[in-house]
């Protein structure tokens, strides 16, 4: 889990904007560099022009493809967003296209009739004119005018670990005209084309810069040293690719080496070593009984498809092809006696294929998942059920991935398989690449974070006297709980709940400074089915890892058993169904709002209001109608004014720490 993270402008469809290839040459060397410390996640302009994302972002990131696509859908309230985030102290990095869209005037091969660009740039945070391309020979429509080019670093920017001389991909990226003569207070010049320029870069052939805007830094790149080799494709039909990759791949490590440096001028912490983003991993379907695995492949049965022998569900964004455990073993020992060479007949599975591998007796072994203990997962399961009254199915189906995308996500975009699924059904992994949260937020899960996903039938009936919403309200209760219950000695963890998602712990390296840090969060996602809503209820909380802020782990008294995440997964799923009985049959209850009340951090905050005027309030609890934060407005003495707010939570943001109120555009 990460609070901060790194967005990047994307072109989905036939929206202009970013291409295709550099958001994916972007996102794979920003996740090699920056995993585990940041998120990278792609965003679309309604991001960046609606969502209260400045907060939780350390850098924005617009790669290459065409400018004339960002100022189209940015220019104005887009452009004062972006440009208020780095005078606050934000941080911005431009590719290419973002390199001509960061400055002042945009001067592309001017004279071609059917490719010249000019004209004035809003954000002009390099202050100059940037002219391109600075090569000739560009097309949009191929990798024509691609080539592999020299740059010489300025030795007096970086440290020895970067080499003054260093290989880059360059497709009509520009130059950056006169950079030099703005000084260094206001820019510097980190890199220069070594080689001669078709265009007139006047005084210098800048070819990266920094620019020093407000309290924040832009760096802008006419070449593409996000471009790794082993993304190109060797089989493209043009002389001197080839050659291109071969050049690019023999000065990999310098690249990497001067992005991770810019990186760190922006003011971002790179990993220690390169980090190889993790492939996605087959997933596992069992249960503590093994007839409601057979029962759920039973219900499957009218979504299934049959090819060549082989079963699958073909979902709306993903395809799931199902396997039982002794198929997949007879696969796994056919791959293991084949020789380890490579041969054209062994052609890779399709990657939007995703394996399900159903256990209808007995559970994986730990060598299929040795990230996940099974065994200890259902043994306590069944304890903690005798411990609950009402906690009898939710989590004895598993289904479990060592390495997703989202678990939310996964069900979300499938409506096809999430209608089949049933009350209680659970998804869980060890990794996840690309995690949701609420608005633009994310959720980077390294290993050692409990990451699950709960499916929650609300029949149509209950809306009204039960509404949706109380379920996040009965999930923080449930979540604070099962961890303060997990064993002896977990009793005074000092564990809160933020409203309206978020869970909270007493940062234990700050002494007694009193200061909390996030360390789990949840996400709704409600749709509709057969009469029914069905809630995806995804949790994340970060168990023994340490980073990025602090774990149960690190919070636990000496002597005290150590925490597992199947254990905390048995724990949190028992008392959450044993909570949702009781919500079901009484509704939110004196009792249960008491709950609630005792673990949040809010009872009396001030807070201001910015969505009225910056009116000052004060929290004073939730409605018990409808879930809404209710908040009374105060005057100068702080005294109550009797004029009260209800706040709706998938309207509004909360900055804690500010004591804040934004409304959600």
């Amino acid at each position: 889990m990460q609070s901060s993270h790194l967005t990047h402008q994307t072109q989905q469809d036939a929206r202009p904007g970013a291409s295709t290839e550099s958001v994916r040459h972007c996102t794979f060397t920003l996740r090699q560099l920056l995993t585990p410390n940041y998120a990278v996640i792609p965003i679309t302009e309604a991001t960046l022009l609606k969502e209260p994302w400045a907060s939780t972002c350390a850098l924005l990131v617009f790669p290459g493809g065409a400018d004339l696509g960002y100022c189209k859908v940015l220019n104005g309230e887009g452009n004062r967003r972006i440009s208020d985030f780095l005078r606050r102290g934000g941080s911005y990095l431009g590719f290419c296209a973002g390199g001509y869209y960061g400055s002042g005037r945009c001067e592309f091969e001017v004279g071609d009739p059917h490719l010249e660009v000019i004209g004035r740039r809003e954000l002009a945070f390099f202050p100059g004119t940037c002219r391109g391309a600075a090569f000739k020979g560009f097309d949009y429509k191929s990798e024509k005018g691609a080539r592999a080019i020299k740059l010489r670093i300025g030795k007096d920017m970086f440290s020895d670990d970067v080499p003054q001389r260093i290989t880059s991909y360059f497709n009509g990226g520009g130059v950056f005209v006169d950079a030099k003569s703005f000084g260094p207070s206001k820019v510097q010049v980190l890199a220069q084309y070594e080689d001669e320029l078709d265009v007139d870069g006047s005084d210098g052939k800048a070819a990266v810069v920094l620019c020093n805007v407000g309290q924040g830094k832009a760096a802008l790149m006419g070449p593409h040293p996000e471009f790794a080799a082993i993304n190109l494709d060797p089989n493209t039909d043009l002389p001197g690719y080839k050659d291109l990759i071969a050049r690019l791949a023999e000065d990999d490590r310098a690249r990497i080496a001067f992005v991770k440096s810019c990186l760190e001028k922006l003011g971002l912490q790179p990993n220690d070593a390169v980090v190889t983003v993790p492939e996605l991993s087959d997933f596992y379907l069992t249960s503590a009984n093994n007839a409601d695995v057979i029962e759920l492949l039973y219900a499957w049965n009218p979504i299934l498809e049959r090819e060549d022998g082989a079963e699958f569900i073909k979902g709306e964004s993903d395809i799931f092809r199902i396997e039982t455990a002794q198929e997949a073993l007879n696969m796994s020992e056919i791959k293991d006696s084949l020789p380890h060479n490579d041969h054209p007949q062994d052609k890779p599975e399709s990657p939007l294929v995703k394996k399900i591998i159903v256990h209808e007796s007995g559970l994986p072994s730990s060598k299929e998942t040795p990230r996940w203990d099974f065994k200890r997962f259902y043994d306590n399961l069944r304890r903690y059920q005798v411990m609950e009254n009402d906690a009898n199915t939710w989590g004895t189906t598993l289904m479990y991935g060592d390495v997703v995308t989202s678990t939310v996500t996964l069900l979300e975009q499938n409506p096809k398989l999430l209608s089949k699924l049933p009350h209680g059904f659970t998804l869980a992994a060890t990794t996840q690449t690309a995690g949701r949260g609420r608005g633009a937020n994310v959720w980077i899960a390294p290993p050692g974070m409990l990451i699950f996903s709960t499916i929650i039938n609300h029949p149509a009936h209950l809306a009204a006297s039960r509404p949706i919403i109380f379920i996040q309200y009965i999930t923080a209760i449930a979540i604070v709980e099962a961890i303060q219950s997990y064993e002896q000695g977990y009793e005074k963890l000092p564990v809160k709940i933020k409203w309206p998602n978020d869970i909270y712990a007493l940062d234990p390296s700050q002494g007694d400074s009193g200061e909390y840090v996030k360390i789990g969060g949840f996400l709704t996602q409600c749709s509709y089915f057969d009469g029914a809503y069905q809630v995806i209820l995804g949790i994340g909380i970060n168990t023994t890892n340490s980073r990025p802020t602090t774990s149960i782990k690190d919070l636990l008294p000496q002597g005290a058993p150590p925490v597992h995440v199947e254990t905390l997964l048995a724990r949190v799923l028992t008392r959450l169904e044993a909570l949702h009985a009781q919500w079901i049959r009484q509704g939110f209850t004196e009792e249960m709002e008491s709950r609630y009340y005792r673990s949040w951090l809010h009872t009396g905050q001030l807070v201001t209001l910015e969505q009225y005027g910056g009116a000052n309030a004060r929290v004073l609890g939730i409605t018990g109608d409808w879930g809404l934060l209710r908040v009374e407005e105060v005057d100068g003495q702080g005294r109550g004014t009797g004029k009260m707010w209800a706040l709706q939570s998938d309207e509004n943001s909360f900055d804690y720490w500010k004591g804040l109120m934004r409304r959600k555009i």
